[in-house]
């Protein structure tokens, strides 16, 4: 098939079709290019991810050291348990530790949801799924003395 008026050799569609082809590959790639550099973490949210692996590792080896290293001094530990008000201390929730993996460890799944950094501020929220419960933890962050700490955690608890 050929446009008319285009001269008695014509341009063939298909001919046309080939540059659209191109056009639409090559914005494809631009996109996923920039969603690339969009999703691409910067230094500070890298340094700012540490303490929350190292909580993560404190659940998965049941070492409480993990979360004395995460969390800062004065951080505090908050949750509603049977209706009530649960708030501990670093140490507190750090004595609390196993000392060992849990049983089940094999089928617990952990991960970082979300992490929003700004400035020397910064807040994430935390899956646990475990086969018995689900956490979702919230996390605030300060960078103090040039070090990323967990300054608070508030928890949610959705027994199975």
């Amino acid at each position: 098939m050929y446009v008319r008026g285009w001269g008695r050799e014509g341009v063939s569609m298909t001919s046309l079709r080939i540059p659209a082809t191109l056009f639409t590959l090559a914005a494809l790639a631009a996109l996923a290019a920039l969603a690339s550099v969009a999703s691409a973490e910067s230094p500070e949210e890298a340094a700012a991810r540490v303490p929350l692996e190292l909580y993560l590792k404190g659940h998965a080896t049941g070492n409480g050291d993990y979360w004395r290293q995460a969390f800062h001094e004065g951080a505090k530990i908050q949750g509603i348990r049977e209706g009530q008000l649960v708030s501990r201390t670093r140490e507190e929730f750090a004595k609390g530790a196993p000392g060992k993996p849990a049983d089940d460890e094999a089928q617990r799944k952990r991960r970082i949801v979300s992490l929003d950094v700004v400035g020397d501020a910064a807040y994430a929220k935390i899956d646990l799924d475990y086969p018995k419960v689900h956490f979702t933890d919230y996390m605030t962050l300060l960078k103090v003395d040039g070090e990323w700490k967990i300054m608070s955690k508030v928890y949610q608890t959705q027994p199975k």
